[in-house]
């Protein structure tokens, strides 16, 4: 295949992953505006949040086991229009039917949220299949797009809501229900690689041995994914609440300048990266550092650097691993790819939610009481620094995982080195 056949299909891809990035950060910014417009509790609206994180995981399931029954040629082109699809419905039902405003939340954030999990199981393996001169520069640039998309996205918003009012909320997310549709041009007008599925046949015990790998590739990025969602999903609160910054400050800086060292890193790695195993170790390492000095620190401008600077850390942790895995498992196919989209999506999701455990629980505890008042600050300010200091152990495990995978993959690289003839 000649590389030069495939640019189109790269270019989609990489605007398939960065519109993707609308569908993740901009409806939370609209809950306020939801419970004034229409009353919708807060129990309500984080509903919408566990409907997109159970309505992709379903998706990543799904292609796990039956991926084989699917066109996924035909998917990934149709794919950017159920994106829009669902962003069309998400404005226009609570537009045109105030009293049923919750439904057509619901309805519309199921749809693109099929999408979002079509793009994280397809969009990967489809950038692994096209012929390349440098794989993981591709997969890497591929993952930085989605970060710099949640920063052009919120610094987007931000602009649209601050002039136009949050009352013309619709407006905003029919505009960037227009972007898909950009991916699905080009995608209709380019070729598709071959993405069949995984390699066939060879020993029992070969297959056994991609099969361990593979667990072992989908817990590393399960650990690596509660490192960076943790994060990312408290960054705000955390900022306001913890380290009494302004919330519009905290919303800019904190959540901006996070995704921006995000795709920064994975630009650079893109660039100059090698020996992805060693990247991950060092990642999580820092991802350690961070948490616990943001979790320690009574410097409030030494805890946001290191809240901000955890964004850096973990930015290839996701895909780093799944570059770990298409050189250490050649031609898994979409099947482990899908495998892998579940593991990162269960912990975007048990992460954060662990931590909100830890702040409420700690937060209410007498402990917490003493602790409050033995540091002059809130009771609530402990709970959040507590659930820093708990969500440190995700990548402390991490740390274990890696070197478990670096140790297992170099083992049985040696195993299947050819003896030398005596």
């Amino acid at each position: 295949m000649n590389p030069k056949n495939f640019k189109r299909t790269k270019l989609a891809c990489y605007a398939a992953y960065f519109t993707m990035s609308s569908i993740f950060c901009v409806p939370p910014m609209l809950f306020v505006t939801f419970r004034e417009l229409y009353g919708i509790s807060y129990t309500l609206l984080g509903t919408l949040v566990l409907v997109n994180f159970c309505t992709q995981l379903g998706i990543d399931l799904i292609f796990t086991v039956f991926s084989k029954h699917f066109n996924t040629r035909v998917i990934v082109r149709i794919m950017p229009l159920i994106t829009s699809a669902g962003l069309f419905i998400y404005a226009l039902i609570p537009t045109l039917f105030p009293s049923i405003a919750y439904i057509g939340l619901i309805v519309g954030t199921v749809i693109f949220s099929v999408a979002a999990g079509l793009s994280e199981v397809l969009l990967s393996p489809t950038i692994a299949a096209l012929p390349s001169d440098d794989p993981q520069r591709d997969m890497s640039m591929l993952h930085s797009l989605y970060a710099f998309g949640v920063f052009t996205m919120v610094i987007i918003s931000t602009v649209f809501l601050k002039i136009f009012g949050s009352e013309n909320w619709m407006y905003l997310i029919m505009l960037l229900a227009l972007l898909p549709i950009i991916s699905a041009v080009l995608f209709m007008l380019s070729p598709m690689p071959d993405m069949s599925g995984s390699e066939s046949g060879g020993s029992v015990e070969g297959t056994k041995k991609r099969a361990l790998g593979l667990v072992l590739c989908v817990a590393c990025i399960f650990f690596g994914s509660c490192a960076e969602n943790a994060m990312g999903n408290w960054i705000s609160s955390f900022m306001e609440n913890a380290l009494n910054i302004d919330k519009a400050i905290g919303d800019i800086l904190g959540v901006a300048i996070f995704a921006i060292l995000l795709g920064i890193a994975r630009i650079s790695y893109a660039k100059f990266g090698k020996n992805i195993c060693r990247v991950l170790l060092i990642s999580m390492i820092g991802a350690v550092a961070c948490y616990l000095v943001a979790g320690l620190s009574q410097n409030a401008i030494v805890a946001f650097i290191a809240c901000v600077f955890t964004g850096f850390c973990t930015s290839m942790l996701w895909p780093g691993t799944l570059i770990m895995m298409e050189e250490k498992i050649p031609n898994a196919g979409v099947a482990a790819f899908a495998l892998m989209a579940a593991g990162g999506d269960l912990g975007a999701s048990v992460a954060p939610q662990l931590m909100g455990i830890v702040v409420d629980s700690v937060s209410a505890s007498a402990l917490g009481a003493s602790l409050a008042q033995r540091l002059s600050i809130s009771a609530e300010q402990v709970g959040l620094k507590a659930g820093m200091l708990v969500s440190a152990v995700f990548p402390i495990i991490g740390v274990a995982i890696v070197l478990i995978v670096m140790r297992y993959f170099k083992k049985t690289k040696k195993h299947n080195k050819p003896k030398e003839l005596s």
